[in-house]
C-alpha cells in the first residue's frame, strides 16, 4: 500500500472513530462492542464475525473496483466478473443486496451479545448465497438476513405460475434469475415486533432470447403488543420512500400487503403490514432499481430504532406466551401461503435451510387458546382482524 493511501486510511479511520465513540456515550456497551467490532475491515484483520472478508480483500479500493469491506463476505458471482458488468442490472442488484445485508447485520448484532454467523454457500458455480444467521442473542433470538444469486431453468409449475403473471411469454422452459435479499427477525422481547423484509430482482429469457425483468419486495412488521409510535414511523418511513418516486405507490403497495397477508384459515392478518408490490418494472430498469434500494435502506434504521426503544422493556410468562402462540400462526402463513417459501420449496436450485430460516427457535400451538376480552393481546388482535391506515386513522 502507498504512503499516500495509508495516510488516507488513517484519517477516515480516526473520523469514524470519532463518530461511533460520540455515539456510544448514548448507547450500551454491547453498541461500543459492536462499534469496535465494525473496525476489522479498517484494520485489515480476518472478517469472521463482522464482514467475513479476508483481510487480503479489504485493502483500499482504486476507485473502479468492488469495495469489498463493505460487505459480510465475498460477493457470489467472481468478482472479475462483476467488475466486467458492472453496469448490469445483475451486478448492480447482487453488490446493493449485500451492502444492505451488511448494514442490517453490523446494525443489529451491535445491540446483542452475538455475532451474525456466516454462512457463505453455493449450489454450482453460479449459483449461492451468503446466509447471516443469529441465534440465541440476548436481544435476538433468531435473525436470518439472507442473500441469495440463482441461475437456473423454472420447474414446470414455476413456469406456470410466471405465465400467469407474465402473459406474454411463450416458451414451456424458461432459464432464469433470481437476486434477493430475505430478512426475518424474531426478537426475544415480545415488545419488540418482528420485522420481515424481502427484495428482489428476476429476469427471464423466452425462446426467442427476449429477457424480461421485474422486481418485487415487501417490508412489513407482526407486532405482539400495539406501540402506536413505532407502527406510525414504520409506515410513515415506507411512505416517505414510496412518495419519492410516485405518491401512488404507498396508497396502492400498502393495501396490497394487508391483502397478501392474510391467514384465510384463520382469518386474521399477519400482522400490520408495511407495503408489498410485484412485478415492478413501471419506472423503467434503473429508477425501479434505485427505488427498491432507498426502500431497502429507509427501514433499517426504523427497525434498529424500535429494537433499541424496547429491548430492554420488562414482560412476564403471559407476554412471552402470547408471543409463542402469535408465532405458530407466523409459521402457518410462511408454510401455507408465502410465495417467496413455496416458490423455494418448488425449485430445485434452492437452498432448504436457506428457505425455512424465516422459522423462528419457538413457537406454540395451545387448543383453543382464549384472551381476555379487553386485555392488551385483545387490542393487537383488534387490529389483525380489521387492517387500519396508520397513518390518517385515528386510535
Amino acid at each position: 500500500m502507498s504512503l499516500l493511501a495509508s495516510i488516507e486510511r488513517i484519517r477516515a479511520l480516526t473520523k469514524w472513530c470519532r463518530i461511533r465513540f460520540i455515539a456510544s456515550k448514548y448507547r450500551s456497551r454491547k453498541t461500543l462492542r459492536g462499534a469496535l467490532r465494525g473496525l476489522t475491515p479498517w484494520l485489515g484483520l480476518a472478517g469472521g464475525v463482522a464482514t467475513g472478508v479476508s483481510a487480503s480483500d479489504t485493502t483500499t479500493p482504486a476507485n473502479d473496483e468492488i469495495d469489498l469491506s463493505q460487505f459480510m463476505a465475498k460477493p457470489i458471482t467472481d468478482v472479475q466478473i462483476l467488475q466486467q458488468n458492472k453496469d448490469k442490472m445483475r451486478t448492480k442488484m447482487e453488490l446493493m443486496i449485500l451492502k444492505v445485508q451488511a448494514e442490517l447485520c453490523q446494525n443489529l448484532q451491535a445491540l446483542d451479545e452475538k455475532n451474525f454467523t456466516i454462512d457463505k454457500w453455493s449450489k454450482d458455480s453460479a449459483s449461492g448465497g451468503v446466509s447471516c444467521i443469529l441465534q440465541n442473542g440476548s436481544v435476538l433470538e433468531k435473525a436470518a438476513v439472507l442473500v441469495s444469486i440463482v441461475h437456473g431453468q423454472l420447474s414446470e409449475p414455476g413456469v406456470k405460475r410466471v405465465k400467469n403473471r407474465q402473459k406474454h411469454l411463450k416458451a414451456t422452459t424458461l432459464p432464469y434469475f433470481a437476486a434477493g435479499i430475505s430478512t426475518v427477525i424474531h426478537p426475544r422481547n415480545p415488545m419488540i415486533p418482528t420485522f420481515h423484509c424481502n427484495f428482489r430482482y428476476f429476469e427471464v429469457t423466452d425462446e426467442d432470447g427476449t429477457v424480461y425483468w421485474w422486481f418485487g419486495g415487501v417490508a412489513d412488521l407482526t407486532p405482539y403488543y400495539l406501540d402506536i409510535d413505532d407502527i406510525r414511523s414504520f409506515h410513515k418511513a415506507l411512505k416517505q420512500a414510496c412518495d419519492t418516486y410516485n405518491p401512488k405507490f404507498y396508497p396502492q403497495f400498502k393495501p396490497w400487503c394487508d391483502k397478501y397477508f392474510y391467514i384465510k384459515h384463520r382469518n386474521e392478518y399477519r400482522g400490520i403490514g408495511g407495503i408489498f408490490f410485484d412485478d415492478l418494472d413501471s419506472l423503467g430498469h434503473q429508477q425501479t432499481f434505485e427505488f427498491v434500494r432507498t426502500c431497502a435502506h429507509s427501514i433499517i434504521p426504523c427497525y434498529t430504532d424500535i429494537v433499541k426503544k424496547h429491548m430492554n422493556d420488562n414482560y412476564g410468562c403471559r407476554e412471552r406466551e402470547w408471543q409463542l402462540i402469535r408465532r405458530g400462526r407466523y409459521v402457518e402463513y410462511n408454510l401455507l401461503y408465502d410465495r417467496g417459501t413455496k416458490f423455494g420449496l418448488a425449485t430445485s436450485e434452492a437452498r432448504i435451510e436457506s428457505v425455512l430460516a424465516s422459522l423462528p427457535l419457538e413457537a406454540k400451538w395451545e387448543y383453543m387458546h382464549s384472551i381476555s376480552p379487553h386485555s392488551k393481546e385483545a387490542e393487537v388482535l383488534k387490529v389483525l382482524t380489521h387492517p387500519k391506515d396508520w397513518l390518517t386513522e385515528n386510535d
